[in-house]
């Protein structure tokens, strides 16, 4: 049986990698954090990660490291368990994450006495799903963080909005200001593994289409030398298109960015999940992944993604897997008037109701049922 939660002061939060991994711990962690004032939370993560962690609650702290700088192998990772231990008192760890390098934290601790928790993988079940053995989906990402904390005993409310609930929104000297009737389009087209990808030279397509509708501007996201070089020259063609690889910044840009837009189109990535944490509604294109994988970002919906009904999907949980096939159909195949059509209508039923919640797309749902009905 777990503890109660008021037994617990001082817990250890790891989820190491990757980005979009950690983005979802927060939708998680900070209505944890809110619900357990007298509990102190230590997250710990990589130095990029950890600066996402925006408008956090008093009683969250984000420790970042550095791996291969000071925490390598077992013996760097004793010394940084040591360490945590040492300054924070830890009494319990909630391990996001459940990999060898966070199960040697969890047993330098629990041999100083901690109770842990472990996230729950569910490999057989991620095993049968992409070998098409079963059409279940594997438990959403943040249910599973969720029962990680009920473990430990903690009450694990499902109450996020976003990131600045309550607090003035962000602003950055590298975003302008909005004008009444210009819709904003996030275009994010690269994901951590290029297998998860939809073509460039096809997304291009879909930013010509979209940059020709009137007020619309496309901001497109990226950040490393290849995705600024890749980039350039599609913000240089097509009018009302910024590149935002071009210009150095920070999550908190990226936030002030995001909270202006109407709309994200995006791959299975980090940005999808970057969306949620704002409330911005996200369209995904799905490929050699899907949303049954678990992976859906966090209030966004299904029925607005993007994606083709093939025997072959998912073929991977993470996307890390070579098309069997070679070609990756699953992405190539969907065309990009069918994007630009989906998101305009997404768009423009936003800008009619005066909102862009990630929740918008549920009362779309519900709005089309309830039509359905009537026509029976």
């Amino acid at each position: 049986m777990a503890k109660d939660h008021h037994q617990h002061r001082n817990v250890l939060v790891m989820r190491l990698s990757v980005l979009g991994n950690v983005a979802m711990t927060i939708p998680v962690l900070y209505p944890v954090c809110k619900a357990n004032p007298d509990t102190r939370f230590i997250m710990l993560t990589k130095k990029w990660p950890a600066s996402m962690f925006h408008d956090r609650p008093a009683n969250l702290k984000v420790v970042d490291f550095d791996v291969k700088e000071n925490h390598s192998g077992l013996f760097g990772l004793l010394k940084l368990a040591a360490q945590l231990y040492k300054m924070y008192d830890i009494d319990a760890v909630a391990d996001l994450h459940n990999v060898s390098g966070t199960k040697v934290i969890d047993a330098y601790l629990r041999f100083r006495g901690a109770q842990i928790a472990r996230l729950d993988r569910e490999k057989p079940k991620r095993r049968a799903l992409v070998n098409h053995k079963t059409k279940e989906p594997v438990t959403p990402i943040h249910e599973r963080y969720r029962d990680v904390f009920r473990k430990l005993g903690f009450k694990t409310p499902d109450d996020f909005t976003h990131l600045y609930e309550g607090r003035e929104w962000p602003v950055s000297p590298i975003v302008l200001k909005k004008e009444p009737g210009q819709r904003w389009i996030a275009v994010s087209p690269f994901s951590s593994h290029t297998n998860k990808a939809y073509p460039l030279e096809l997304m291009e397509q879909v930013i010509a289409k979209l940059s020709q509708q009137e007020n619309y501007w496309i901001f497109l996201m990226g950040g490393g030398k290849a995705e600024k070089i890749a980039l350039r020259p599609i913000a240089r063609k097509y009018k009302n298109v910024t590149s935002m690889a071009e210009v150095k910044h920070k999550f908190i840009d990226e936030y002030a960015l995001l909270g202006q837009c109407d709309l994200m189109l995006t791959m299975e990535s980090a940005n999808m999940h970057l969306a949620s944490l704002v409330d911005l509604q996200a369209m995904t294109i799905w490929g050699p992944t899907s949303p049954a994988c678990g992976y859906l970002g966090y209030n966004q919906v299904e029925e607005d993604d993007i994606q083709l009904d093939m025997d072959c999907r998912p073929c991977s949980i993470n996307g890390d897997k070579a098309c069997k096939y070679g070609d990756y159909r699953c992405l190539k195949n969907i065309k990009p008037d069918d994007i630009v059509q989906h998101v305009i209508k997404a768009v423009e039923y936003n800008a009619k109701h005066k909102t862009k919640s990630t929740r918008l797309a549920i009362s779309r749902k519900q709005e089309q049922e309830s039509q359905d009905d009537v026509k029976e």
